[in-house]
């Protein structure tokens, strides 16, 4: 019979103590390289930048179709001896852009849009090289943290198939007898309209991985449900707009009109539907597509107000700060866009429109996530 023990006897040290429960476990078992993770996508984010840039630029001086043939292994080497200088612009000599439009061009000419195109298919080159390298880097030393490798790898899909759509944007405009001067301008916002998911998808991915992920599950609870529903429609907004961006751009359209706020002295242009059978007016008439684009502008940037004002009743100082950056930032979009029209969109000009609408796009990303991921704030304005 075992002997009694008193309610105050200490436990043995052979006695087996209780587990005790441990504090930051889920942030210490999704850590893994989630800071250079973080570090390896803000490159990315750098490099489609850049690209979208220089895809800008392409466009802008006519040197997207200087490049006949897609030659993903074999294009990276340039031209590299007079023959081969003059066999590509031999081949660029065959399309219809310099049958119609660049016959003054010589070999001197050519090149300087060679080196243009060259340069960004080079480009994409090196991010789709930089992904591969950081994705292999991470998965061998099995630092991706848990259910993060799907979603890296997604990226890496979505930057092959905008290698594949860049080219099916380009083979639009390489032609022989259809008179095709430019690429297709829908072709064109396809282009471009997926950098800008690639570009939001890395933004995403940066922000969720810059805080733990105790911290956002906690945050989580504290949702501002309406100003996250609010700031989802201005993103799906903003992305229609720079989509309709695109289709003036590639066809031009923003040259066509160079007043405002009347359009050739009028309210709505007398070419807009100058164009058989009417859809195509919708893509390709330079009257109707400015108009639409600046429609939208207008109707953006008023939504944009009525999602500052509900941005600005949140109780999160870093969530307010966020939506007027917004506002700032889509405000400066709006008069530079009129800018635009009045100068009748230059390189560097149009260049700069572009890039802020990249700047709108990202801050409207992080309100949205802000908005979802709320930062909490003590009384005194202090981080909590």
């Amino acid at each position: 019979m075992s002997k009694k023990r008193s309610i105050f006897e200490e436990v043995g040290t052979g006695e087996t103590a209780r587990p005790q429960a441990q504090p930051g476990l889920i942030d210490r078992g999704q850590r893994g390289g989630r800071a250079a993770i973080r570090a390896w996508l803000m490159v990315l984010f750098a490099l489609v930048i850049v690209m979208i840039a220089v895809g800008g630029l392409t466009r802008l001086t006519d040197s997207g179709l200087s490049i006949t043939e897609w030659r993903p292994l074999t294009g990276a080497l340039p031209p590299l001896s007079q023959a081969d200088w003059e066999s590509e612009f031999a081949r660029y000599q065959e399309i219809d852009e310099f049958r119609i439009q660049n016959q003054w061009m010589e070999l001197a000419d050519f090149k300087v849009i060679y080196w243009w195109e060259w340069g960004h298919r080079q480009l994409g080159r090196v991010i789709g090289l930089v992904w591969a390298a950081g994705f292999a880097w991470f998965a061998v030393r099995r630092q991706i943290p848990p259910g993060w490798t799907s979603k890296l790898l997604l990226l890496g899909v979505l930057g092959g198939a905008q290698g594949a759509i860049g080219w099916w944007m380009v083979a639009s405009g390489v032609t022989q007898g259809e008179g095709m001067v430019d690429v297709a301008s829908y072709r064109l916002a396809t282009h471009l309209g997926l950098a800008f998911v690639i570009l939001g998808l890395i933004t995403w991915y940066v922000l969720q991985l810059g805080r733990k992920p105790g911290d956002l599950l906690q945050a989580r609870r504290a949702r501002e449900a309406k100003q996250w529903g609010l700031s989802t429609g201005l993103l799906h907004f903003a992305f229609l707009q720079i989509l309709i961006g695109a289709l003036v751009a590639g066809i031009d359209a923003g040259r066509s009109y160079t007043d405002w706020p009347l359009m050739g002295g009028q309210v709505f242009p007398a070419s807009a539907f100058a164009l058989e059978p009417v859809w195509r007016n919708f893509f390709e008439s330079p009257g109707l597509v400015q108009f639409i684009h600046r429609v939208t502008g207008y109707l953006l940037a008023a939504f944009a107000v009525v999602v500052w004002l509900r941005g600005r009743r949140s109780s999160h100082a870093d969530t307010r700060f966020a939506f007027n950056a917004v506002m700032a930032a889509m405000s400066l979009q709006v008069v530079l866009g009129i800018v635009t029209v009045l100068y009748g969109a230059p390189a560097g000009i149009a260049i700069f429109h572009q890039l802020l609408a990249v700047l709108v796009w990202v801050l409207i990303l992080r309100a949205r996530f802000l908005s979802g991921y709320p930062v909490a704030t003590s009384l005194r304005g202090k981080t909590a």
